[in-house]
């Protein structure tokens, strides 16, 4: 999760590139179309082996067991702590010993396309017949020159939660979440006058850049605007909306309606005020629901803009066949399984995951449930996005990065012109 994983540590980036840098790759070197006998692929017995992250486990283990299950191939999984995986990965691709599915952290889906570390699905994926209604922007992040290499693997979508508890003792409406900025800074204001101690009216990962992308990210998208350029290479992050996005949570910072320690949380525990109840309402992770729940009567609804609007940032993980696999047919057998009724519906939904087809949004299992139906609708909404940039990581993520030192000047130091931070994210971005 964007918003929730520690910050990979800069020497780890310099395993990584010496890594690919060794191999060779790069996307036009591995162009080629894999052969993978045919719609579904290959079920004779195979055994393939896929890595991902330790932030996916549950879910990857799910899928792992019920396809093992149910067909002759067998999958072996490898779960990678989450700060060592792109080393790891750095370090198979240079030596030419990548499993032969893994999975990708969405942001870095793109460099380790450009750089050839997956197979050319094309064809495969173009001939599913929802391939429209797959997630639109895990495919484009796996897409390089018109070519896709990558299927969504588990969803982590953005969503604002509130408190019901905290919202009835404030005086609002326990059933009804924000619907704009203003709005949540009103329910934000109305909690903090509760005047408990240890209770704020929101919270916020203050010196996290991922939970600053994951979260504000789809409030300038539900507003209209949008964070940079389609190609990658401009930040738009000193326009009206994103300007009235830092205004917002500058004013609550200073009626002391943040918790103070939101200031220098770097994302390990940016959530926890809310688990422990001490939080009125604020973006949060759609995949810690579950978790939230058994603390918390948690109510749900999508990011919105300065005047309405919903979006959110898809993040999560894609997945596809590596650069080193022999076994390709049988590979996609998994990944067209993966993508199907059975598995997304029986598999991820019944276990309140979010599906990455748009047309299973509705199912039995959601339908039980009306915050997850919501959360699996915002996915598909037309606002909402999957930001792709080949150093997004480095202008974004990383600690002390161009867009860190952007938001926490607007938020802690009085919010200067954004203009000369943007112009240093652009200037990174387009490295």
């Amino acid at each position: 999760m964007i918003g929730k994983r520690r910050v990979i540590a800069a020497a780890l980036a310099v395993v990584l590139t010496a890594g690919l840098a060794a191999c060779g790759g790069s996307s036009e070197e591995n162009s080629g179309s894999v052969d993978t006998g045919g719609a579904e692929g290959a079920d004779d017995g195979a055994k393939l082996t896929l890595w991902t992250r330790a932030p996916l486990e549950a879910q990857a283990k799910l899928l792992v067991d019920a396809y093992n299950k149910s067909h002759k191939n067998q999958v072996a999984l490898t779960i990678v702590p989450n700060d060592d995986y792109v080393a790891k990965v750095g370090a198979a691709a240079g030596s030419g010993d990548l499993p032969d599915l893994f999975a990708a952290d969405i942001v870095y889906v793109p460099n380790w396309t450009d750089a050839g570390l997956f197979a050319d699905l094309t064809q495969q994926i173009s001939e599913l017949p929802y391939v429209d209604k797959i997630n639109k922007g895990h495919l484009d992040a796996g897409t390089l020159d018109g070519k896709r290499y990558v299927l969504p693997f588990v969803l982590d979508l953005s969503v604002m939660f509130w408190n019901k508890d905290l919202y009835r003792e404030a005086g609002l409406d326990p059933e009804k979440g924000p619907a704009s900025l203003a709005e949540f800074k009103e329910h934000a204001l109305a909690v903090q006058k509760l005047n408990r101690k240890g209770v704020y009216g929101s919270s916020f990962g203050g010196n996290c850049g991922g939970c600053g992308v994951f979260t504000w990210f789809p409030m300038i998208w539900a507003s209209g605007e949008e964070v940079m350029n389609p190609e990658g290479t401009e930040a738009l992050l000193a326009g009206p909306a994103a300007k009235e996005v830092y205004s917002t949570w500058r004013e609550l910072w200073s009626a002391g309606a943040v918790d103070p320690s939101s200031r220098d949380e770097t994302g390990a525990t940016w959530v926890a005020g809310f688990q422990q109840g001490k939080i009125g309402v604020m973006p949060y992770p759609a995949t810690l629901l579950q978790t939230a729940d058994k603390t918390v009567k948690v109510g749900v609804t999508p990011l919105s803009g300065v005047s309405g609007g919903a979006s959110t940032f898809v993040g999560g993980d894609g997945i596809g066949i590596s650069k080193d696999s022999g076994k390709a047919a049988q590979a996609w057998n998994f990944l067209s399984w993966m993508m199907s009724e059975q598995a997304q519906v029986n598999v991820l939904a019944a276990n309140n995951t979010v599906v990455s087809r748009s047309d299973l949004a509705d199912n039995e299992h959601s339908r039980k449930d009306p915050r997850v139906l919501a959360i699996n609708e915002v996915a598909a909404a037309p606002a909402s996005k999957t930001p792709v940039a080949k150093n997004f990581q480095q202008a974004y993520n990383a600690a002390g990065s161009p867009w860190v030192a952007l938001f926490r000047d607007q938020i802690f130091s009085g919010g200067t012109d954004p203009a000369a931070g943007n112009t240093a994210i652009t200037e990174v971005l387009g490295q």
